[in-house]
């Protein structure tokens, strides 16, 4: 089962096409500085991508719709 679950996603983002680029912007963030939102201890996901989704889910990236 993959986490977080792709329907949680899309309740919070317009797109599939838009949830992608959110992650993959994310996602090179977290690789570049390593900040990261919530405690390591807290994400379920190892890599870059999995926690960006995670950040998502759990409220700590907002989503501004036009």
């Amino acid at each position: 089962m993959i986490y977080p679950s792709i329907d949680k996603l899309l309740n919070i983002v317009d797109s599939k096409y838009e949830l992608v680029h959110i992650v993959a912007r994310r996602s090179k963030e977290i690789s570049k500085t390593g900040y990261l939102q919530m405690p390591e201890s807290d994400y379920k996901c190892k890599k870059n991508i999995g926690k960006a989704l995670e950040e998502i889910t759990e409220g700590y990236l907002k989503i501004k719709r036009n």
